[in-house]
């Protein structure tokens, strides 16, 4: 299966308490269908106690599966908690976004949507160097309605 495919037939599942397991939330998305693989990450920091981070994934043999488990179990409740359920996103790398060892516009697309054009980097240098003139005050002409309603006649 290709990784988009996987990705679609994958769900996250979040705001899980600490007493779910994988195997308490393979069980309560089996119905759903054929269930391939469930995943419940686990903390960065060493010291933890916490069995998760509070949040899992599951991945389902068939699209219409994940769907399918996302329109039923979504906000539901699991261990007395409200659980969200979404289709899930593609893992950013870990030299992207928030995080980053990079910096922002080292990156690699980053330069390419903010960079600003010659032309426009002209224009805006031009309109710094004339004098400061103030641009027409658009209620101007309206004295004379200071009543409102239709004009008498």
């Amino acid at each position: 299966m290709s990784d988009t495919a996987r990705l679609k037939a994958t769900i996250y599942v979040g705001g899980l308490d600490n007493a779910v397991s994988a195997r308490t939330l393979a069980d309560a998305f089996l119905p759903f269908g054929e269930i391939v693989d469930v995943s419940l990450p686990k903390p960065e920091l060493p010291s933890s106690t916490d069995p998760h981070r509070g949040f899992g994934y599951v991945e389902f043999e068939l699209p219409g599966d994940a769907k399918e488990a996302i329109d039923n179990m979504d906000q539901s409740e699991l261990y007395g908690r409200v659980i969200k359920v979404a289709a899930a996103k593609p893992q950013k790398e870990s030299n992207e976004g928030l995080g980053s060892k990079t910096a922002v516009w080292e990156q690699e697309g980053w330069l390419a949507k903010h960079a600003v054009s010659e032309e426009d980097r002209l224009a805006a240098e031009g309109a710094k160097l004339i004098p400061n003139l103030r641009p027409e005050d658009p209620m101007q002409g309206l004295e004379g309605l200071d009543v409102a309603g239709p004009r008498p006649e």
